[in-house]
């Protein structure tokens, strides 16, 4: 080993055994979403081993949060994640005959209980109690890595970031191998056979994961390209990264991943702008753009006529898209309290008409914006306001903060958050545990990016001057 390697591993070495429990058991979190988080439903073993995991990490991050005042200096955040945990525990509670009995939409299981000569009995506000309770687990790991980011340093972040990045190559990997030898490389039993998904179970999740990756390699890339040439590796594979997202969205032809790949280079485009000083394009620039072009050649030789028949105008149309009209309906009959999270699945097999059944099953609205209204009704749509303006006025702050490490990852979490909501109007990205544990490291790190950027201004302007 050179002198070279031998000092840059000890640095490692020294780094890691300075982290802290809460780091090293974020990280590992972070790990084990990615492997076995890929799939929202009929894995439950699989989903209680991560929700398991997430225990401890809640446990150290509270206490941590408790002795940093975190949950005064954060309160905005804090309070939605809060509310947000709070509202299926709510729908939980058992409420006297009278009172969920009155309740919009509870019409059927009163005359159910009449019909079998039962008289009604205490019972909670959701109408799927077991799903709501798993539901409110299945929170647990985007709650508990959210505050495990927000309670470690800019170097963890860093850190976190190139789990990302592992996580995007081990499906990448596993992805050529689901096109070579089918079936076996399968994680999922129930994942679409032919189509590449990766550790999901879900082409659109993979997908998902590919765009939010390629605005963190471009903040890496701005961020390298400042500090050349001892960042000469973070640099390039910044650059590979967004190589192999743009090759792994062409590999699933998820019409969404498509769609959205345009945004994401721009916002990438964006980030290295930014972190060079809204400069003219340098080197990292030029990184960017050689990488994406040499990826959509490649895309375009082997693989664009199968991606342009999934926007076949003569397709037949979008069952989801006909659907959204009944989901909308269930939902208002269900206001102000909703149905109770969870729930979706039996409701809509409750209003569903003879036109809409087929011999697919609709478990999911694909706009996560109708379930939350037809599962939380009003208060979680006030939550999810709560939320955007959180976002957006984080978010303002990034995108106005100075080139920085942290800055620099500030923005490019805002941009993959952006993509995921986006994405979120025809898909489901933030029922799958690995992708909700993705969205919580990216709005810790915007929450701190976001928050410190005017104070790292101010002093770099004192140092100035």
């Amino acid at each position: 080993m050179s002198q070279k390697a031998a000092s840059l591993s000890h640095s490692w070495i020294r780094q890691f055994r300075r982290w802290d429990k809460v780091a090293v058991a974020t990280a590992s979190l972070i790990v084990v979403c990615l492997l076995i988080g890929g799939a929202s439903q009929r894995h439950a073993l699989r989903l209680t081993a991560v929700e398991l995991a997430a225990l401890p990490l809640i446990g150290l991050g509270a206490l941590r949060a408790w002795d940093l005042s975190a949950w005064t200096r954060h309160r905005f955040a804090m309070s939605i994640l809060l509310a947000a945990a709070s509202i299926p525990l709510v729908q939980l509670v058992p409420l006297p005959p009278a009172f969920w009995g009155a309740l919009p939409g509870r019409e059927g299981g009163i005359l159910a209980l009449e019909i079998a000569g039962l008289s009604p009995g205490w019972a909670p506000m959701s109408v799927a109690p077991d799903m709501t309770w798993r539901s409110f687990l299945a929170f647990a790991p985007a709650a508990a890595v959210f505050l495990g980011v927000l309670l470690t340093g800019s170097t963890a972040h860093q850190v976190y970031v190139r789990v990302i990045f592992l996580g995007l190559l081990l499906s990448f990997l596993l992805s050529l191998a689901q096109a070579l030898a089918g079936d076996p490389a399968y994680l999922w039993p129930s994942t679409t056979r032919g189509t590449i998904t990766g550790l999901f179970a879900n082409r659109n999740h993979l997908a998902t994961l590919c765009v939010v990756a390629m605005p963190l390699a471009a903040a890496v890339i701005g961020t390298a390209s400042r500090r050349r040439p001892e960042k000469r590796t973070a640099f390039w594979t910044g650059v590979a990264v967004i190589a192999i997202a743009v090759v792994t969205i062409a590999a699933t032809r998820s019409r969404a991943g498509v769609a959205l790949l345009g945004p994401a280079l721009v916002f990438s485009g964006l980030i290295i702008w930014a972190a060079a000083g809204r400069a003219r394009p340098g080197p990292a620039a030029l990184g960017l753009t050689g990488a994406a072009g040499a990826a959509l050649a490649l895309v375009a030789a082997v693989g664009l006529g199968p991606i342009l028949d999934r926007f076949d105008a003569s397709a037949p149309p979008e069952a989801r898209f006909e659907r959204w009209p009944t989901v909308a309906e269930a939902a208002q009959a269900y206001l102000p309290t909703g149905a109770g999270f969870g729930s979706f699945e039996r409701v809509y097999r409750s209003v569903e008409t003879l036109e809409e059944l087929d011999a697919t099953s609709f478990n999911r609205a694909h706009n996560e914006y109708l379930e939350i209204w037809l599962e939380g009704g009003w208060i979680s749509v006030g939550v999810l306001i709560a939320f955007l303006i959180w976002f957006g006025r984080r978010s303002w702050a990034a995108w106005r903060a100075p080139p920085g490490t942290a800055a620099d990852l500030a923005r490019a979490a805002s941009a993959g958050m952006l993509l995921m909501l986006v994405h979120s109007v025809a898909e489901y990205p933030f029922r799958t545990v690995a992708l909700m544990a993705v969205f919580a490291v990216l709005a810790a790190v915007l929450e701190l990016g976001a928050r410190d950027a005017p104070e790292v201004g101010r002093r770099r302007a004192r140092r100035i001057a």
